[in-house]
């Protein structure tokens, strides 16, 4: 007698539900698929328990007629493709017709549908595979599947359920994905009573991100558009200064079916290249429409992972796509969102700091008006004598002790270099356009060429499309070439800790982290040499040594030819030793032996992967971090000013070459909410 025999239904339902039925989320992945490919505008979902004990998912979609409510629980049937030609250009979420008799296999299901709206419906009841009733019924068009005590006849599955909240986990980030890829369904999900989504299904992707997200972060979000000959992308990506600690906040769509894709996150990254902090991800939502033949979806029984036909051209659609979003906003975070309004409720009234002119105030006879020559007077006084004009005290009197007298000076605080006083019109005169100001355009540039030799540069950190000689000042240009919004025109007030610049603008208030930003000039400046490395190369009188593990060093004699396009001469010498013949003269001055290490060990980590591109990329990352200046270097108002142009030239100001930001912006309305000046 053979060994070798059929397997009877039921049990081959039960050993096929373990690869589509895997937990709770894959019952109501399943349940709501079928729904939206019935043509539902309406989809409840209702669960208990984490959907262990109860799931129940309505819809208003075309029904099942009652002939087919049985045959619809068999194996392998389904109604959405016919023939071997249709799996080439499946247009539906569901296909395989596997879902329905494989949660019915481990759990007790009912299933009411009606396919008109005369309210006669069909009513079928299953338990672990099994019909117990089949019966008319009356209900609304559409189906309501209800299935209780999952995986009951199969203890062994039930065991290695996760706890209730992580099945809840699983269930609402299915959910939410499903929403954000049909905005125009209104979605409902509720556990235990509590309703944890509800989307109007008004057709607005933004109104459904805000739903999922928040309302914050749906206002941190950018459109996105593009298009090829064979796809089409839609969506939104959020601002870098949003970010989230994975990938959990990426979503992908083709063809309405969330999926996950490699090659698309991927593009999505390089997109965001330098704009994102180490480990850091951005929320996106994009989908993607095609034609049925460019996509297999075939792949997995779950049909979460696809292959395009086109990887390639998609993957540059991507990048472009995103990176035209991200290019026309500047990715300046704040302490929280700016609110415009046009009338505050409430302005407290205005206080004036400035001085009066000095020919009206009322000197004391041992006083005179400052003259162009200095002070003048018998007794040496003049308008700088005293702190603050204050019209209540006796003239001739000063408001605080002079540092001299030494009688109430407090040695705690520093001692202020003496100023003048600052004319009514100053701040009119300080945010005329440069054009109206008393400076040239070579002259508000003039300070870089003052500036400490830590701070130069040579000047190609200028943006390409810019010459030399004709840089504007930081703000001289309201937009840059390409379209996108200008850098803040930005005025030195001084310096923080000796790290950050204090700057500001018409905007409000900046805080610049100056080590930040001497590294995006550098690396700008940088990753433009490396692309003609071997221009600047110098031969050594003396070489460098490199020596490495016998492995590493096998490994990195064929890998000279990428040190050589790289500018960098690499020689084997002996079995572990390398000598350096030649580096670029712009390598940062005693810095050249640490960066060629590097770069070796760069490429010994990425072994196959490596390209010219990216060593290249990854090279003036590390020769921009070694040559900028660090936090606690004090400098000075020329110094600072001259970082603030060369910054305002970059081609991306933002963030530096690792992702963090370079600047941070408190509004005007912000300082005077924080103040008490506006009430609203």
């Amino acid at each position: 007698m053979g060994k070798i025999q059929v397997l009877d239904e039921q049990l081959a339902n039960q050993i096929a539900a373990g690869e589509v039925v895997e937990r709770p989320a894959s019952v109501i992945k399943e349940l709501v698929e079928n729904a939206i490919d019935a043509g539902s505008s309406v989809i409840d979902i209702t669960i208990e328990e984490g959907g262990l004990s109860f799931i129940r998912v309505t819809d208003n979609g075309a029904g099942i007629e009652p002939a087919d409510m049985e045959t619809a629980f068999q194996r392998h049937a389904t109604s959405k493709i016919s023939s071997s030609s249709d799996l080439f250009k499946i247009a539906s979420l569901g296909f395989r017709g596997e879902a329905l008799p494989s949660i019915a296999a481990v759990s007790r299901l009912e299933c009411v549908s009606s396919t008109d709206s005369t309210g006669l419906a069909q009513r079928l009841v299953i338990e672990g595979g099994t019909v117990t009733a089949s019966e008319p019924a009356n209900a609304p068009q559409g189906t309501d599947m209800s299935v209780r005590d999952l995986f009951y006849n199969t203890p062994a599955r039930l065991k290695y359920m996760k706890a209730i909240q992580t099945e809840l986990g699983h269930i609402t980030d299915y959910v939410y994905r499903i929403a954000l890829a049909h905005p125009g369904i209104a979605i409902t999900l509720k556990h235990n009573g509590s309703v944890l989504l509800r989307t109007l299904g008004t057709g607005d992707r933004l109104q459904v991100i805000a739903a999922v997200y928040g309302t914050n972060t749906a206002k941190a979000m950018l459109k996105v558009e593009g298009e090829t000959s064979d796809y089409d992308l839609r969506g939104y990506v959020s601002k870098p200064e949003l970010t989230r600690a994975n990938r959990n906040g990426m979503t992908v769509i083709v063809n309405g079916r969330y999926i996950r894709s490699h090659a698309v996150n991927q593009a999505i990254l390089q997109a965001y290249h330098t704009l994102l902090p180490i480990n850091r991800f951005p929320i996106v939502v994009l989908e993607i429409g095609m034609h049925p033949s460019l996509l297999d979806v075939n792949v997995h029984p779950s049909k979460m992972e696809v292959r395009f036909s086109k990887e390639n051209e998609l993957r540059t659609l991507v990048e472009q796509a995103v990176k035209g979003a991200l290019g026309q906003v500047r990715h300046i975070p704040g302490p929280a969102e700016k609110r415009e309004r046009e009338k505050p409720m409430f302005v407290q009234d205005a206080i004036s700091f400035h001085r009066p002119d000095p020919l009206s105030m009322p000197w004391g006879q041992e006083r005179t008006p400052p003259s162009a020559d200095g002070p003048s007077g018998a007794s040496g006084g003049s308008a700088r004598s005293s702190s603050a004009y204050n019209p209540s005290r006796p003239a001739g009197s000063s408001s605080l002790p002079s540092a001299g007298t030494g009688s109430a000076y407090n040695p705690s605080f520093p001692q202020l270099p003496k100023r003048d006083y600052v004319p009514k019109d100053a701040a009119e005169r300080l945010y005329k356009p440069a054009e109206q100001r008393d400076i040239s355009v070579r002259e508000a540039a003039a300070p870089w060429e003052q500036a400490a030799p830590a701070l130069q540069a040579p000047e190609e950190t200028a943006a390409p499309s810019q010459a030399p000689d004709s840089e504007p000042p930081v703000g001289e240009t309201k937009e840059r070439p390409d379209g996108t919004p200008a850098f803040p025109e930005l005025y030195w007030i001084g310096q923080l800790h000796g790290t950050y610049i204090v700057a500001q603008a018409e905007e409000g208030l900046y805080l610049i982290d100056q080590h930040a930003a001497h590294e995006r000039i550098n690396y700008e400046y940088y990753f433009r040499k490396f692309g003609n490395p071997q221009a600047a190369s110098q031969q050594l009188l003396v070489p460098l040594t490199l020596e490495f593990t016998s492995g590493e060093a096998e490994q990195l004699r064929g890998m000279t030819g990428l040190f050589q396009e790289a500018g960098v001469e690499l020689e084997p010498f002996g079995a572990q030793t390398f000598l350096i013949r030649s580096y670029p003269e712009w390598f940062p001055q005693g810095e050249e032996q640490a960066i060629i290490e590097e770069m070796a060990e760069l490429l010994l980590s990425e072994r196959k992967s490596i390209n010219i591109a990216k060593l290249r990329e990854k090279a003036a990352i590390m020769c921009s971090c070694k040559a900028s200046i660090k936090a606690n270097d004090r400098k000075t108002r020329e110094e600072g000013e001259a970082l603030l142009a060369r910054l305002a030239a970059c081609n991306q100001p933002y963030t530096c070459p690792h992702g963090r930001p370079i600047v941070v912006h408190l509004s005007t309305y912000q300082l005077e909410k924080m103040f008490k000046r506006v009430m609203s």
